[in-house]
């Protein structure tokens, strides 16, 4: 009889009138786990695991370490199951494997438990609190699960020394790490520069890509067409005449980024025709033609052919020009000259849009590769709470607002539609 039919056996051996919910029974596979597990413990298989002989030398593991301000869940059991396997499989291969167990307790999970236990909803609100007493806070957090995880760990058979485990938040393991960082930096091999981070407005900090990933929602935004006009040298470049109206069309699902406009992408080979719509000329892909006007009648004529490359170091007028005017001169930015023109880049395509991408350096990595590349001014529209800054707004309607209230997109489209600038509005599905 095989574990199964045995099992089966003892089941049906009850009492027709025995409540169910009075019997407990374990697995045959829970059983025999648990006196696997059970005779590790007695022999001290793991110690002596550590202890053998190993011809082979070292192979090294970091224990990527677990935070312990909350409960281990079902995530943690596959994770921890990978990360046994290959020290087991390289312990049997003859190498020597130091599994030294560890726990993260630093970062954002262990400061927003704390924040939700005391009812404070900002950084202001921790500044205020008492840095340091919010940190003792914290310290004595990260030992509140401990035991659940060393429990946890036993039984899934996870072997990995907890006998000396390391703290992050110890100050031998800080030192040690800026010891490390310091050799790299005596061999030269850091460099100091800007890099585009996802940013939490209410934490005041920036997000790992992991944290960002545990928030991706489908939403629908308002998007714009925004009408970026050439200015009447580059018309003439283009046209060979002194054609007013001519507009280079762009589209975006960020108009809160559009005051720090700096310059457009436009596709090297990407076929780009002129539209004359209601008296103006548009500058878009020849294969979004059809998706962007109405092409009724006469009211949409295409005129002329050219590719991106024949539209790059035209000039256009900035959409915000009192930006231009009241911050980057006052400021004495020495690359304003390489600003508000047109540039290749080759993130740019014909699936959406109109082919013509809006640059907002600090607000995209594309955008911000590209001003690296063509050294392009760069400069803050907002502030680290999410605001707009005094600087860009001397219309005053924009000052102090968080950028990513509809209202603000709402009032950036009126304004535009106010200036002439907006060609049309559209709510927009993403991710």
């Amino acid at each position: 009889m095989n574990n199964d039919q045995e099992n089966h056996h003892v089941r049906n051996s009850r009492s027709k009138n025995e409540p169910v919910s009075n019997v407990t029974e374990k697995s045959p596979s829970a059983l025999r786990e648990e006196k696997i597990l059970s005779q590790w413990k007695e022999k001290d298989i793991f110690k002596k695991s550590l202890e053998k002989q190993s011809t082979k030398g070292d192979f090294v593991f970091f224990e990527g370490p677990p935070t312990a301000n909350a409960k281990p869940a079902l995530h943690h059991l596959e994770a921890r199951a990978f990360k046994d396997v290959i020290p087991r499989f390289k312990t049997m291969q003859g190498y020597n494997v130091r599994r030294k167990a560890g726990w993260d307790t630093h970062g954002l999970p262990v400061e927003l438990q704390i924040e939700k236990a005391l009812g404070l909803t900002s950084k202001k609100d921790i500044e205020k609190y008492g840095i340091a007493e919010f940190n003792a806070k914290c310290r004595e957090s990260v030992f509140q699960y401990i035991k659940d995880w060393e429990v946890f760990t036993d039984r899934i058979g996870y072997w990995v020394d907890n006998t000396d485990a390391y703290f992050t938040f110890d100050s031998h393991y800080v030192e040690a790490l800026w010891s490390v960082i310091k050799k790299i930096n005596d061999r030269g091999l850091l460099y100091k520069d800007y890099r585009i981070v996802p940013w939490c407005s209410r934490c005041g900090t920036g997000l790992s890509s992991h944290e960002l990933a545990q928030g991706y929602v489908d939403v629908k935004d308002l998007s714009v067409y925004a009408k970026f006009k050439l200015t009447a040298e580059s018309t003439r470049k283009l046209h060979g005449t002194d054609a007013e109206n001519t507009y280079l069309l762009a589209w975006t699902t960020t108009p809160w980024t559009l005051p720090g406009n700096v310059a457009l992408a436009v596709g090297a080979d990407i076929e780009y025709v002129s539209v004359v719509n209601a008296n103006e000329t548009f500058i878009v892909a020849k294969n979004l033609v059809a998706k962007i006007f109405p092409l009724k009648g006469e009211t949409s004529l295409i005129g002329e052919t050219m590719k991106g490359s024949d539209l790059v170091g035209l000039e256009y007028e900035p959409l915000y020009p009192y930006a231009l005017k009241e911050y980057l001169f006052e400021k004495k930015f020495l690359n304003v000259k390489n600003g508000w023109k047109i540039y290749l880049a080759d993130f740019v395509n014909t699936d959406n849009g109109t082919g013509v991408v809006h640059l907002a350096p600090m607000y995209g990595q594309d955008d911000f590769d590209v001003a690296n590349k063509y050294n392009l001014p760069k400069f803050h529209i907002v502030s680290p709470e999410g605001q707009y800054i005094s600087s860009v707004d001397s219309l005053g309607f924009l000052e102090g607002r968080f950028v990513k209230d509809e209202e603000v997109a709402i009032d950036i489209i009126k304004d535009l539609a106010h200036r002439g600038q907006l060609f049309k509005k559209e709510k927009y599905e993403h991710s």
